[in-house]
């Protein structure tokens, strides 16, 4: 069975700073004309911290959910930005801490049934502090928590982020 379709037209909605919406027109594999609503996005990075046996999570309210939320520490792609590269910007921005040591962790497609969103998911050893500088309008604080008690706030619901998730099974795989 053929399951590939195509854009026959492609319409901007909405350019905004973080996302861009596309409605666009396709045809199905049986020929018959739909439509899709994608969300462009440049992608980001997603970071499992490791520093003396514990993990380092990131405190901080998300808008969408008003919600406080535990994360691993994570951030957008710029223009044309390498992934390996944000990961350590990303790390230092919002914990204070570099790695001497990364293992490449894969990607996850967050939402592909409307989004073009990739988190690149790294891992990062023998952390050194330098200092943090988070990104203008992000109030974020990070902890540090033994990998027991990161499954507990899991299963009791504390932390319910995806790209965290993600990342902790794709290095629990890897070993």
């Amino acid at each position: 069975m053929e399951f590939t379709e195509k854009t026959i037209e492609s319409e901007l909605i909405f350019d905004g700073r973080v996302v861009k919406l596309y409605k666009d027109t396709i045809e199905l594999p049986t020929g018959k004309q739909s439509f899709r609503e994608v969300v462009k996005h440049a992608g980001g990075v997603v970071i499992l911290a490791v520093k003396d046996d514990k993990i380092l999570l990131v405190k901080q309210f998300r808008y969408p959910f008003k919600e406080i939320m535990y994360e691993l520490p994570a951030g957008k792609l710029e223009a044309g930005e390498d992934p390996f590269e944000a990961a350590k910007r990303e790390l230092e921005e919002e914990t204070g801490y570099c790695a001497n040591k990364w293992t490449d962790l894969g990607y996850v497609y967050t939402s592909p049934g409307y989004s073009d969103e990739k988190l690149y998911l790294y891992k990062a050893e023998n952390l050194k502090f330098t200092h943090c500088h988070p990104d203008d309008g992000e109030i974020i604080q990070a902890f540090e928590y033994k990998y027991d008690d990161v499954l507990k706030m899991i299963n009791n619901g504390e932390i319910n982020d995806a790209k965290t998730l993600c990342a902790l099974l794709k290095a629990e795989i890897k070993g």
